[in-house]
């Protein structure tokens, strides 16, 4: 239960940078700052992708532990419905911060650089399987270059 906690407390901050972004779009489309829907939906979609190995990080343990399949699924899937409400949060205040939008993305964006650099590369190489993780990273950095490029 602290794991899916800890999760739950993550997915708020991923739910905001979500909002930040789509709030920067529509104040870009009112000064032309060239951030674009389909930047959004990139972003979206990527935090998306990587909330389904979070769910299963979440859900694996709590069935090894002897929860039936449809509860653990169920405690998985609720860590994750914070994140909607953390995008909803930031758009409904997006016109009254919208001075401050520019520095609410930088400051999503290193604070995921940080977890990234600090938490999870580090713990990648570490074990026996260190290639697939590597191999994974690999993959998904593919992936969302891909969706920049396809989605502006």
């Amino acid at each position: 239960m602290m794991l899916a906690l800890a999760v739950t407390i993550h997915n708020l901050p991923e739910g905001m940078a979500v909002g930040v972004v789509f709030a920067g779009t529509e104040q870009s489309v009112l000064s032309n700052t060239g951030l674009t829907l389909s930047a959004a939906i990139a972003v979206s979609i990527g935090i998306a992708i990587q909330n389904i190995p979070e769910g299963a990080i979440i859900s694996m343990p709590m069935h090894a532990e002897g929860n039936s399949r449809l509860k653990s699924f169920f405690i998985g899937t609720l860590s994750g419905v914070v994140e909607p409400l953390g995008s909803v949060a930031i758009l409904l205040l997006g016109s009254v911060i919208g001075v401050t939008l520019p520095y609410l993305l930088a400051f999503a964006a290193g604070a995921m650089m940080y977890v990234v650099i600090e938490e999870l590369i580090p713990e990648t190489a570490q074990g026996h399987h260190t290639n697939l993780s590597t191999i994974g990273f690999s993959v998904g950095f593919v992936l969302m270059m891909t969706m920049d490029v396809l989605l502006g």
